[in-house]
């Protein structure tokens, strides 16, 4: 006679916070059944239960160029630096770095008063991506900050895209710099004050402390 395993009524509890939180930050299906083993039928009762909706239907980003592009890059970096230094600094495991960063990098946008650019969905397949050596980090050349690039780019004196705006973000660099920051200052200001903002997070992050 076969005896079925035993299931964790502990392990349960920790997979549906984990699914919780995940579906909380608008993460796709796809994303809760790889980062948890609760099944399928499940997820979606909890999905629905708590965003009181069906989840949404479709594919998956599939291509890394969409974080190569100037205002997801830049977010893309924010958001891969905080997941970098919670990994390193925490034993936390990597799906719930993944969501933790996520919520850090969401209280820096806003308080920034940033438009929200990355979805969870995005930042999680940017770490698988990471995780499969697609992507990489290089420093900045000017500001010194990681930004992501292609595993195969020449990186030698790379510039990252807010020291170096280019023309296809707007009209004039001085009107891209306003419409990402959607505020109304000279553009060489408001540059200095996100370069400032975001890289004082990227060198000094303690993720110790945030706990």
């Amino acid at each position: 006679m076969i005896t079925k395993a035993k299931k964790s009524v502990l392990n349960d509890a920790t997979q549906i916070r984990l699914a919780t939180a995940y579906i909380q930050q608008d993460a796709r299906l796809q994303v809760l059944e790889s980062e948890t083993t609760l099944s399928r039928e499940r997820l979606i009762r909890l999905y629905k239960e708590i965003k009181q909706k069906s989840p949404p239907k479709g594919m998956l980003p599939f291509s890394t160029d969409w974080f190569l592009t100037w205002q997801p890059n830049i977010h893309s970096s924010l958001f891969i630096n905080l997941f970098r230094q919670l990994v390193r600094n925490t034993n936390m495991a990597v799906s719930d770095a993944i969501v933790k960063a996520y919520a850090l990098y969401r209280e820096q946008i806003h308080a920034l008063d940033l438009p929200e650019v990355l979805s969870i969905t995005r930042a999680w397949r940017l770490v698988k991506f990471f995780e499969a050596d697609m992507l990489k980090t290089t420093p900045c050349s000017r500001c010194h900050g990681e930004y992501v690039i292609d595993t195969y780019d020449l990186a030698n004196g790379y510039v990252c895209g807010l020291c170096n705006l280019p023309s296809r973000a707007g009209k004039t660099r001085k009107s891209a710099a306003q419409r990402f920051l959607m505020k109304k200052q000279p553009a060489c200001l408001l540059k200095e004050s996100l370069i400032n903002s975001l890289w004082r997070i990227f060198g000094g992050f303690d993720a110790v402390s945030l706990f």
